[in-house]
């Protein structure tokens, strides 16, 4: 605990300071001058301020009303030393932030009371400030644990799709980036573009009730086979649906709808333009242009530059304008991606 006394008489500084050591354990300063506690207290912390009332420059109340304006003074006890018993002046000095009075000429005992009746009150306030603080910090470690966690069973299941689906699950993690870079692109907060890179992997998850004889098909599927297929839409949402975190709402969005179109030639719902939920209209565009890229069963892996001039084609058509302007400022990036320099946590271990 740290004292601090303001008087300007030096006698009055002394005789204060002597009688508070006795009472406590504690780091006494004084000052003299108003102006000069109140630049103290700007780089101080100090637990309990005796100010006197009548002094030159700034009295008591103007001092008390300095304190109270620094947010490290707000709970801070402060103790008036006062001659003057007028009501009037002990309403002003309640009214800047004054905690207790001390009567001039003062008793001792009555003086040390109140000094260490309020340190217990400071002392207090500063271990429940602390505890606060701590419980904020676990509260705060525990979600970012659970977060982790959800992350990781998300990256994990991901994985597990892509390699029924014929890939070694770099697929999720290009899409997941390129979508969160489309994301930033069109200026969605940081916090949502994260959201969309963590979604994005499960855009597809529907694929895993879908017969193998049909999704690892090395040729073209027949009308029938297609209308399977493109059953895992649906399937999809109706896996996440209902999700109690956002991250889930939107996996839910994304997996629903990014195989519609900007022109409604899209499924399930023939949606079009903004009607499309923008998360799938950003995971649609990665999707796409790392589909052409990729080897399948059913085709060989396009050149990125033929993607990308597809994406760019297709502007207006089957994707976002906006987005697509997104995917081509973000271009660079995007073909850093492409050459598999991907940061760590993009496949998610």
């Amino acid at each position: 605990m740290r004292v601090l006394i303001v008087d300007d008489s030096r006698s009055s500084l002394a005789m204060i300071a002597s009688i508070v050591h006795e009472a406590v354990t504690a780091q006494i300063d004084t000052c003299q001058h108003p102006l000069e506690a109140i630049k103290r207290a700007q780089s101080q912390q100090y637990d309990l301020v005796l100010v006197d009332h009548i002094m030159p420059e700034k009295d008591g109340v103007e001092v008390t009303t300095a304190l109270r304006a620094m947010d490290s003074y707000r709970l801070v006890p402060i103790i008036m030393v006062t001659s003057d018993m007028d009501k009037k002046i002990r309403l002003e000095a309640f009214g800047a932030g004054v905690t207790d009075f001390v009567n001039k000429p003062f008793d001792p005992t009555e003086l040390q009371a109140r000094v260490v009746n309020l340190l217990a009150l400071r002392q207090a306030q500063v271990e429940l400030a602390d505890r606060a603080t701590w419980l904020s910090r676990e509260v705060d470690q525990a979600t970012r644990h659970l977060l982790e966690r959800e992350e990781e069973v998300i990256w994990r299941l991901a994985r597990a799709i892509e390699y029924r689906d014929g890939d070694t699950g770099e697929h999720v993690s290009r899409v997941a980036l390129i979508s969160q870079l489309i994301a930033a692109g069109i200026g969605l907060s940081p916090q949502r573009c994260r959201t969309i890179y963590l979604a994005a992997p499960l855009h597809d998850i529907g694929k895993i009730a879908i017969a193998d004889a049909i999704l690892s098909k090395p040729g073209k599927l027949t009308p029938e086979e297609m209308a399977v297929m493109r059953e895992h839409v649906t399937i999809g949402a109706r896996i996440l649906e209902n999700g109690s975190s956002d991250l889930i709402k939107t996996a839910e969005l994304i997996a629903q709808s990014h195989h519609e179109r900007w022109d409604g030639a899209g499924y399930p719902d023939k949606l079009s333009g903004t009607d499309i939920p923008i998360e799938a209209r950003v995971v649609a565009i990665a999707d796409v242009f790392d589909a052409l890229c990729s080897q399948r069963p059913y085709k060989k892996a396009w050149p990125i530059e033929k993607a990308y001039a597809e994406i760019i084609t297709c502007s207006g058509t089957h994707f976002d304008p906006t987005c697509v302007a997104a995917f081509r400022d973000k271009w660079s990036e995007i073909q850093m991606i492409m050459q598999g320099e991907l940061p760590r946590s993009a496949v998610g271990f």
